[in-house]
């Protein structure tokens, strides 16, 4: 008779698709899901090795899956000058002056201050500009990308030594802010980031390694033990990371179930589209080869509506002249005829098409760039999806089942938050504010949804997410009006879109609690069934397990709950 390797008990289980009635245990053996069952069926097969867990009445689950993230972005960042976790200009200043104090590396012979994670609703208008920086870093040039990874922000010595002034024209796919006279205020839009990223200390695979390294640590301390890193190219100043994912998994220090999308450039042309597939055929080939799995492409159709590059079908308003100069209705980074092009072909060699869209222009266009796949390629299976989706039209809801277009939601967006009641709705309007994530209306519609926090943009804590997604209200702004709540998802369908539904789409095994099944799973601090909805922002992941092996479990005195023990039956 088969003996279990670990026994969660006396608690309540949801198996990725839903809260199981009447189990209240989990067996683990040989690192996969052996059984889910109530305590007297699971625990008459326990032995003298069998680890027991009494989950206390605590809810288990599956791993969450981040269906889209930039891990290896963040982790550099968190080993940098990091304001990610800060609130207000003065605190970025004070951290960014104490970090220009430390002595520069030796690979950094100009004495760059880098990193990011600073917050457009902390500075007026949203963006800071380069006098504010050269108030506490007047000698070091300094470049630091925002939160959202759409915008650095830079000071006059970093200017300097790029080689841009008043006469540096916009690229095509970016902005420079400008004062009145024209010269460069000190934030740098989408591609206009380029102009001083090329000048920066390269960023080496041993620094992403570590990176990638130090992320998982703290994904795994929030119970994400699977992902797909959402950018591997070249883009803001950061290489591809792809070789520094294929020595860790090819070492085994990449525990997680991580996955990749290949970045096409933003210059891709009709007449590049051949040779950029087949150099994305021969990449996937040698990171499967090295156990990193590279299936998807990313494609960034758009930008973000607080710098006016997020493609609109409609003009944005004006509430102030400070952009007169910005795109009447945003940008497309690819035209639609290169959009179409470059989909067509991807999805033929196989690969499913990850979109940045958050424009209603461009949700629309990549829409139509999908069905264009979907009639040339008949028999392909891609499993395409689209990232962010703030604004769509109410004519488009319906297309995203209909092509089989998966919804990868960052709910922790859908909320009336500074930057949302400050920066974006007096560019967009009542009407186009009314159209802002409309989670429910593509359920409803038939859409698959899966669920990603894109961190370092903001936490990749699932339970600040799945809090947002059920009350449509951000649990630091509890004054805040709900953002459309008849958009709001059950408890239930967030849970499934962040485990099993995020694991489909990487097409990563786990995401599920069934036999046989990798035992990637949580356990939490409660069960969650059992709490108000503006109490699950208090969740925790206590222990977590990849491959039946404990990756992280939070300390006793932290969690008040028992932990991990070993029972004699």
């Amino acid at each position: 008779m088969p003996q279990f390797d670990w026994i969660f008990h006396s608690g309540a289980v949801f198996d990725g698709h839903r809260l199981v009635s009447g189990a209240t245990a989990v067996a683990v053996s040989d690192g996969v899901v052996s059984a889910v069952g109530t305590d007297a069926e699971l625990r008459a097969l326990s032995g003298p090795a069998t680890q027991t867990v009494d989950l206390a009445g605590r809810l288990i689950t599956p791993g969450f899956t981040d269906a889209h993230i930039h891990a290896a972005y963040a982790g550099v960042e968190r080993l940098g000058c990091d304001l990610a976790e800060l609130s207000g200009a003065a605190a970025c200043l004070e951290r960014i002056a104490e970090h220009a104090r430390r002595p520069a590396a030796a690979d950094n012979p100009q004495g760059w201050v880098t990193g990011g994670g600073w917050y457009k609703g902390d500075f007026p208008g949203g963006y800071p500009d380069r006098h504010t920086l050269d108030a506490v870093v007047p000698h070091r040039p300094v470049y630091l990308i925002n939160s959202d990874h759409h915008s650095a922000w830079v000071n006059t010595r970093a200017l300097e030594l790029a080689g841009i002034d008043a006469s540096t024209p916009d690229p095509a796919d970016g902005r420079i802010e400008r004062g009145g006279d024209g010269f460069p205020s000190g934030t740098l839009h989408e591609g206009a980031m380029d102009l001083v990223a090329h000048v920066l200390p390269p960023v080496t695979d041993q620094l992403l390694a570590d990176g990638i390294l130090h992320a998982q640590e703290h994904l795994f301390s929030v119970g994400v033990t699977g992902w797909q890193e959402a950018i591997l190219g070249s883009y803001g100043g950061y290489p591809d990371a792809s070789a520094a994912y294929r020595s860790l998994a090819a070492g085994g220090r990449l525990k997680a179930r991580a996955t990749g999308a290949l970045w096409v450039p933003r210059d891709t042309t009709v007449d590049s589209v051949p040779d950029l597939v087949q150099s994305f055929v021969e990449r996937r080939s040698a990171n499967a080869a090295a156990g990193f799995s590279t299936v998807s492409a990313k494609i960034m159709v758009d930008g973000v509506p607080e710098n006016y590059t997020a493609a609109m079908l409609d003009p944005y308003l004006r509430p102030c002249a400070c952009a007169d100069d910005a795109p009447e209705r945003g940008l497309l980074y690819l035209s639609p005829d290169v959009l179409t092009a470059v989909s067509v072909a991807l999805d033929e060699a196989g690969f499913d098409l990850h979109m940045h869209v958050i424009g209603d222009r461009a949700v629309r266009t990549g829409l139509d760039a999908v069905a264009a796949a979907r009639a040339a390629n008949p028999g392909s299976a891609g499993r395409h999806h689209m990232a962010h989706l703030q604004i769509i039209h109410p004519r488009d809801v319906a297309r995203f089942a209909e092509l089989g277009v998966t919804v990868n939601a960052q709910a922790l967006w859908a909320c009336n938050d500074d930057q949302m009641r400050e920066l974006t709705v007096p560019l967009l309007g009542d009407e186009r504010a009314g159209w802002q994530y409309p989670f429910a209306g593509l359920q409803a519609a038939g859409a698959r949804l899966a669920m990603g926090s894109d961190w370092p943009v903001s936490t990749p804590d699932p339970w600040q997410a799945i809090h947002v997604a059920v009350n449509r209200a951000h649990p630091d702004y509890p004054g805040a009006p709900p953002l459309l709540p008849d958009q709001a998802l059950s408890l239930e369908t967030s849970l499934a879109a962040y485990t099993s539904g995020s694991a489909w789409l990487n097409r990563a095994r786990g995401g599920t609690l069934a036999p046989g099944e990798p035992a990637d799973l949580l356990v939490h601090s409660a069960n969650p069934f059992e709490l108000a909805p503006d109490e699950l922002s208090a969740m925790q992941t206590e222990i977590v397990l990849v491959a039946g092996e404990p990756v992280f479990v939070r300390s006793s005195a932290d969690a008040g709950a028992p932990m991990l023990s070993r029972t004699t039956p």
